[in-house]
């Protein structure tokens, strides 16, 4: 949790980049635009955000909560948690 809320303002930022991402969408259909690629291109870039934002988390509570620190990891655990890491964020992309 203390991940959470060191990084707050920089998760809130990215929450409210993604809520003007789905208002973007919300807007696109009610104004009855036919563009579809456009609409198209908005959701992929909502869902990237959405994935980015929850790449951060996971790798946050891997670096806090599944390797603590404070508990002094062996270099084979960190490891392991960094090889996580990555294979997490190039799923997330």
């Amino acid at each position: 949790m203390a991940h959470l809320i060191k990084d707050k303002k920089k998760l809130l930022n990215r929450i409210r980049r993604i809520q003007g991402q789905v208002a973007g969408i919300q807007r696109l259909l009610e104004e009855d635009h036919h563009d579809c690629a456009n609409m198209l291109q908005t959701i992929a870039a909502c869902r990237g955000a959405i994935s980015g934002l929850m790449n951060e988390v996971i790798e946050g509570h891997i670096r806090s909560h599944i390797i603590d620190p404070e508990q002094n990891p062996t270099p084979a655990q960190e490891e392991a948690a960094e090889e996580l890491i990555e294979v997490l964020s190039s799923y997330l992309k």
